[in-house]
């Protein structure tokens, strides 16, 4: 299944009666509560909102980064409880460039649930009607089987890599936050020494993903030696990471992998180092 969906192949799947689930995964970083405010005043018929706080998102421990994965347990609990069945289809969509519906897919296609991908565009290429009654997800009766997320980097091979440079470090943050300017989300500025720095924006034509052939192009000559399998995708929280490594899979380079702690876990450990 490709990675991403245009609306009009949207529009035809609704229309034939297909069974699909709508992820509305709208947020603010600055503003948490907006993005399930603007859903409840629109959003495509029939969507659920999907909450990258509490759905998205474990337990904070003040040293485990400000949006750490829930455990495996707590995922297939969530995901039973949003009706995310095994072969259920699902459409994941926001207004954000797609980095919040991203970090739906890549949780849903790293615990094994193959059957979804991210409206292209989000919303803003969405020009069917819109619905205004919010959904109630609907639980799936068995529940969902925990499994380990595949392509999870935990922060101690981060910091062994340090030593063994086995692997790459993309950093998705804005390059001046990248070099510790402008830091209005964590509290340290910086980035993890040796790290290569790939705006997550730079993946995008406006709201929508660049051609994969583009992609393709400007990540092999980003990467130059460098393979798909040897990268670790990071940012502040493990968000935009999610959006670098989508960009890899729709250009075909398979099997680069996350580490969803990030800057803000990184940083959080004073012992850790940090360059500028």
């Amino acid at each position: 299944m490709t990675p991403l969906i245009t609306a009009n192949q949207l529009e035809e799947i609704i229309n034939s009666g297909e069974n699909v689930l709508l992820c509305d995964c709208r947020f603010d970083l600055v503003d948490p509560l907006i993005g399930k405010k603007s859903y409840e005043e629109s959003h495509i018929p029939g969507a659920i909102y999907v909450d990258l706080d509490h759905d998205l998102s474990g337990p904070k421990t003040g040293s485990n980064g400000r949006h750490p994965l829930p455990s495996p347990e707590v995922w297939a609990k969530t995901k039973t409880r949003l009706g995310i069945a095994p072969n259920t289809l699902v459409v994941a969509y926001d207004k954000q460039g797609s980095v919040y519906a991203s970090r739906l897919w890549w949780m849903l296609k790293s615990t094994g649930h193959a059957n979804v991908q991210v409206l292209d565009g989000g919303l803003d290429s969405w020009n069917g009607p819109m619905g205004t009654v919010p959904r109630q997800p609907k639980p799936v009766t068995q529940a969902i089987e925990a499994r380990p997320y595949v392509g999870l980097v935990l922060v101690d091979e981060v910091l062994a890599n340090l030593q063994t440079k086995k692997n790459v470090v993309i950093d998705a943050r804005a390059n001046d936050r990248f070099h510790g300017q402008n830091e209005t989300l964590d509290p340290v500025g910086g980035h993890i020494p040796g790290a290569l720095n790939h705006f997550f924006k730079d993946n995008l034509s406006a709201t929508a993903f660049k051609p994969a052939e583009q992609l393709f192009k400007e990540f092999v000559e980003f990467l130059g030696p460098i393979k798909p399998s040897e990268v670790i995708h990071q940012c502040g929280s493990g968000v935009t990471a999610c959006h670098n490594l989508l960009a890899m899979e729709i250009a075909g380079l398979k099997g680069s992998r996350v580490y969803a702690g990030s800057w803000s876990e990184w940083s959080a450990d004073s012992s850790r180092p940090v360059e500028l």
